[in-house]
């Protein structure tokens, strides 16, 4: 069981699917995935959350992880499972 991950997207993101591959392959089975391409509400949404215009934007519980080289960089960093699970 992990914790709930939230990533906001677009249609045609290259990150997004390099970030969804690797929290697949780290045991993610469900991602809710917020179109941000298809609701300007939520785009704005995102920005005021976190601050940053570009996608993904990645949410694992309420920790705001960031885009995909952040999540890939926690990973790296042996933060990324521990963040899961709910123990960082």
């Amino acid at each position: 069981m992990t914790r709930p991950v939230l990533m906001y997207t677009t249609a045609i993101c290259p990150y997004c699917v390099r970030a969804k591959k690797l929290l697949a392959a780290r045991g993610v089975t469900e991602i809710e995935e917020v179109r941000v391409d298809l609701d300007p509400v939520r785009r704005d949404e995102m920005m005021e959350k976190t601050g940053r215009r570009t996608v993904p934007q990645i949410f694992i519980g309420d920790t705001h992880v960031g885009g995909c080289d952040d999540l890939h960089a926690l990973d790296a960093a042996g933060g990324l499972l521990p963040l899961l699970a709910g123990e960082a």
